[in-house]
């Protein structure tokens, strides 16, 4: 059942708040959510994109600072706590609730603005850099981000939430931005990219994706519901550390899906048997394809975005295999970082083949990735045998 949020003010003081227009009931769906909050037209702060610079952004930052949007702020608050969402699924709702607002189409610089202001009235510590008319939105997260521009700031680091919006393709050494300064004292929240949950999509919103492969000469035909809407929810999301991809969850019916049909098939093999298992099927399900030909960049994939995605790579995998392992037998797992491969070992109560010595103990090597040759759990590459690795990741239940 859809949850209905409700932002309802007195008509005699919205009158006086929004002056010279009658103050409309915005409501639209944010992943099976009804959100709804009062805002009018008139109430907008408009700014010139020709005209950009350091005073017309203050000015618009003295003008809006005299409007009223508590209404909007409320809304955007009361979702983040009834549904415990994650920085990223609010900053997501703040992108909607401005496209709604201050559509990105008509006037770009304002759209960030008006972004940039709702995250700062939310308590996070923003920041703005300018070139031209060109308007880079930053804020402050401690975490690693590895593939979108950021800035020191007092020893802080800012990362930029609008990167994608010019193309990707800025040249910083050639492109000197400025931080604009504006009269505000920072806040202390620092935006976190981890997501630990995810909304609650309608059921309408599934498809079913076939997964045929072929394990012990024996062929399968699995049919996994997956959310299109997956792909959009996780769009811009950068690449961070392997900590954070491991504590993103699949979406309910995915799961439902998928989990109980595994379990299913393991039941009555042993720990070993059902991860080799799981290892067989995550390398052969899906087809292998590199980041740079399916996306022209760096992108992992989360476990359901392998489950949607025609291809996947080497990580992917990783993060897929270890999904399922931790779901079906929450063993403890190692994951093994070469120069040009990722790979991930399982500790079994008897290590199998060539074993990783990790923190005095034994984790067999099972490679998710297809290869050239069908390698059995406990074999690593060949190549890969006198290569220096790092364990990325060390899970211990």
């Amino acid at each position: 059942m859809k949850k209905v949020l409700l932002i309802w003010c007195c008509i005699l003081a919205i009158s006086k708040i929004y002056a010279g227009g009658d103050p409309k009931t915005v409501q639209f769906l944010f992943y099976g959510d009804s959100i709804q909050f009062v805002c009018n037209e008139t109430q907008r702060v408009d700014i010139d994109e020709n005209t950009l610079s350091d005073s017309s952004i203050l000015n618009f930052y003295t003008t809006i600072r005299q409007k009223d949007y508590s209404g909007v702020l409320a809304a955007l608050k009361k979702y983040e706590m009834e549904e415990g969402a994650d920085d990223w699924l609010y900053y997501q709702l703040v992108r909607a609730v401005v496209q709604q607002i201050s559509p990105k189409e008509q006037n770009y610089i304002r759209y960030t603005l008006y972004k940039w202001y709702f995250m700062l009235q939310s308590g996070f510590d923003p920041m703005l850099s300018l070139h031209d008319r060109q308007l880079l939105f930053y804020i402050r997260s401690d975490e690693n981000i590895y593939n979108i521009p950021y800035r020191m700031k007092g020893g802080k680091q800012y990362v930029c939430l609008n990167y994608h919006d010019y193309g990707s393709n800025i040249d910083f050494e050639k492109t000197p931005f400025k931080e604009v300064a504006l009269p505000i004292v920072p806040h202390q929240r620092s935006f976190s990219y981890k997501v630990t949950k995810l909304p609650r999509f309608e059921t309408g919103d599934y498809i079913t994706r076939d997964l045929k492969f072929t394990v012990y000469n024996q062929d399968y035909d699995y049919q996994v519901k997956v959310n299109p809407k997956i792909k959009t929810l996780f769009a811009n999301y950068p690449t961070v550390d392997y900590s954070t991809y491991f504590s993103i969850p699949v979406s309910n019916a995915t799961h439902a899906s998928l989990i109980p049909m595994l379990k299913k098939e393991l039941k009555g093999r042993s720990v070993k048997d059902g991860i080799d298992y799981l290892m067989r099927f995550t390398r052969y399900a899906f087809p292998f394809e590199e980041d740079s030909r399916q996306f022209g960049r760096e992108k992992r994939l989360t476990p359901e975005q392998t489950l949607l995605y025609e291809g996947s790579d080497c990580e992917d995998r990783v993060l897929f295999f270890f999904y399922l392992v931790k779901e079906l037998y929450n063993r403890p797992m190692i994951v093994l970082v070469y120069p040009q491969h990722v790979t991930i070992a399982v500790k079994l109560e008897r290590p199998v083949g060539t074993s990783i010595l990790f923190n005095g103990e034994q984790y067999s090597v099972c490679e998710p990735t297809p290869q050239k040759e069908d390698l059995p759990m406990g074999r690593l590459l060949p190549q890969l045998k006198n290569m220096r690795y790092e364990v990325a990741y060390a899970y211990h239940p």
